[in-house]
């Protein structure tokens, strides 16, 4: 079940808040069951049999909590948190590389593997993630275990955040588990937050999603121009696909009094990849940090240490997205100009260049992440770079151009913090509020229009 589903939109969500919200039956225990119950409803509806599958990993996650909690030697501690890492990275890796890796192996031994083929559980990377922030945060004295099984699986299986993230680490959300406050100004702020993000997602991103795939699927371009229009087009929508996606699960979980954390920060304004990646899918890119590099030695090492650490986060960065080399080189391209920044710097009064700079890096990795085959990615940037004398512009285009420029327009400008700005100025004022009320409620219905006319409605992180 998606978001922009009418299923969702129209029969899941409206009976979960009326259910939630019944005047009878109150109770924080009542609520947090009734919303474990309804999250695995909404992940059996699409996957029928894998929600066995989360179930399962929920009660191990529950029980190595546990041990985590009340064993005292240190000894005893650190094997159950290895016991715990071990089991829910072997599950990851079953699922969603165990295909990937049996056909790379098959074919330097020259063996059929045709017959390993594993369906991939939706969102199985964020749920595991989530489960092993649980079980690190017990360990490291973050946060206290929970002792009851239902709520460790609202923590893991909560439906806004379950399919796609954003990555809710356990320390950050422990306590809103049982002392939440639930209140009606949260309620409509997370209703309008929900309806930007939906816009962004039916509105936009659908749109950016046809013109991407019209030219990437079309074989090679024949013009730099088509190239980087192709290219543009998927860097706009996987922002505004990923984003609306943050926005909506954000806005949900204020609905039921949950506060998660931002996901995104405008990251196209950045001026050098550091900062992109402290403003892009910031869940993830914080999780490795405090979670894998810090541990790792983080930067206070030797240099050499310091670029294996550096490394590894980035190829786990990168497998994490996707069981395919394009992922890794995905990864890997944000390494190698990382370590570059990191050695030369980058230069203050070069804002312009430094932003148009980290642009074409951005974009440019963005067609490895988008390719099937890192030879495509290769044959599609150079033609992107002018390498094989491919014409500068041909009809194609044009044509696409012509009939998708003031959508590109609109979506550059709302990748810019132009409504944060508009909010500052005038939200302050009564009509202001109003405006802006009447613009989401606008945009909602638009969006449901589109929702019920319209079939293309992709999501791409759910294939992770």
């Amino acid at each position: 079940m998606v978001f922009s589903s009418t299923v969702f939109l129209f029969l899941f969500l409206p009976f979960t808040v009326m259910v939630y919200y019944n005047p009878c039956l109150n109770s924080r225990k009542f609520r947090n069951n009734f919303l474990l119950l309804m999250s695995l409803a909404f992940y059996a509806y699409g996957e029928p049999l894998f929600v066995c599958i989360m179930i399962f990993e929920i009660i191990m996650g529950w029980l190595i909590g546990l041990k985590l909690e009340f064993t005292d030697s240190k000894k005893l501690r650190k094997r159950w948190l290895t016991i715990g890492t071990v089991f829910f990275v072997f599950m990851l890796f079953v699922f969603k590389y165990l295909t990937f890796v049996s056909e790379q192996f098959g074919g330097l031994l020259c063996i059929d593997t045709s017959n390993i083929n594993i369906a991939l559980p939706v969102g199985i990377s964020f749920f595991t993630f989530q489960l092993l922030s649980y079980i690190f945060d017990i360990y490291y004295g973050k946060a206290k275990a929970q002792r009851s099984v239902l709520n460790v699986g609202l923590y893991i299986a909560l439906f806004p955040q379950l399919i796609a993230g954003p990555i809710v680490r356990y320390d950050v959300i422990e306590r809103q588990i049982i002392e939440r406050q639930e209140n009606l100004r949260d309620f409509a702020d997370g209703m309008l937050r929900f309806s930007y993000g939906l816009g962004k997602k039916v509105l936009i991103a659908n749109y950016m999603a046809m013109l991407a795939d019209n030219i990437f699927n079309a074989g090679m371009p024949e013009s730099m121009a088509t190239a980087w229009l192709g290219a543009i087009a998927y860097t706009l929508q996987i922002y505004f696909d990923f984003s609306g996606y943050s926005d909506m699960a954000i806005g949900l979980g204020k609905m039921f009094g949950f506060k998660f954390p931002e996901n995104f920060n405008y990251p196209y304004i950045s001026s050098s990849i550091t900062e992109f990646w402290r403003r892009w899918h910031i869940s993830l890119s914080s999780w490795f940090r405090d979670y894998v590099y810090i541990p790792l030695g983080g930067n206070r090492c030797s240099k050499g240490r310091w670029l294996g650490n550096l490394f590894v986060v980035w190829a786990l960065t990168g497998m994490w997205h996707g069981a395919n080399w394009t992922f890794i080189c995905w990864g890997l391209w944000y390494f190698l100009w990382l370590v570059v920044e990191k050695i030369i710097g980058m230069p203050n009064k070069m804002a312009v260049i430094s932003h148009i700079y980290a642009m074409v890096v951005v974009i440019i990795g963005w067609v490895f992440f988008r390719s099937d085959s890192i030879g495509d990615a290769l044959g599609y940037i150079g033609i992107m770079l002018g390498v094989g004398g491919n014409k500068l512009a041909d009809e194609i285009f044009y044509h696409y151009l012509s009939g998708s420029y003031m959508l590109l327009v609109l979506a550059f400008l709302l990748s810019m913090p132009v409504v944060p700005y508009l909010q500052k100025k005038f939200c302050c004022q009564v009509w202001g509020q109003n405006i802006e009320g009447i613009l989401g409620t606008a945009i909602f219905l638009l969006s449901v229009l589109m929702c019920i006319s319209g079939s293309y409605n992709p999501f791409i992180y759910f294939n992770f």
